[in-house]
């Protein structure tokens, strides 16, 4: 069925598109969700991410749903980063050793809380915390590849997602 939407999309058919777009609105808007908290921002930037998929959807081989998800998901997330981007808004919190030492080392234990809590919690994050950990732990991007994306060191990268760690367990620990 998505291979025939895919079809019919290439030979610019309004119903088709109208079709992928029910079909894949939600996953997407909550990959846009976890990079841009605000609402209305976030409805522009997935607005613009489906631009971007429909224009590019002709030129790329159709070789499974999976894949072409995966794509769509990458479409979503370099839209969100190139729009915090341009607003300024991707910026990475700065540790000394002494901040470092403070913090407890216990890994959250999200198990304990519901998908909807962790998201808001997430979505509650420094702008540099929450996209280095969505794109390490739910887009299973590497250090190296997030500080390519991003323009950062490695190391910035590590100790972004080890403070996020951080601050979420001790957030998780508030909730009990």
């Amino acid at each position: 069925m998505v291979s025939q939407l895919v079809e019919r999309i290439r030979q610019k058919d309004q119903r088709a598109m109208s079709q992928f777009y029910q079909m894949y609105v939600e996953e997407l808007s909550s990959v846009c969700y976890r990079y841009v908290p605000s609402r209305s921002d976030a409805k522009d930037v997935l607005q613009n991410s489906f631009v971007k998929i429909f224009t590019m959807l002709p030129t790329i081989d159709y070789v499974g749903e999976e894949a072409l998800k995966a794509w769509m998901k990458r479409v979503v997330a370099n839209e969100a980063l190139g729009f915090l981007r341009k607003q300024k808004k991707l910026l990475f919190v700065v540790h000394t050793a002494a901040e470092a030492d403070q913090i407890d080392d216990t890994e959250p234990q999200s198990e304990q809380i519901s998908p909807e809590e962790l998201h808001q919690m997430i979505s509650e994050l420094p702008d540099g915390y929450r996209t280095v950990i969505n794109l390490y732990v739910f887009e299973d991007y590497t250090h190296k590849q997030i500080a390519e994306l991003l323009g950062i060191s490695e190391s910035t990268s590590a100790s972004q997602l080890y403070f996020a760690k951080r601050l979420l367990a001790k957030k998780i620990e508030k909730m009990k």
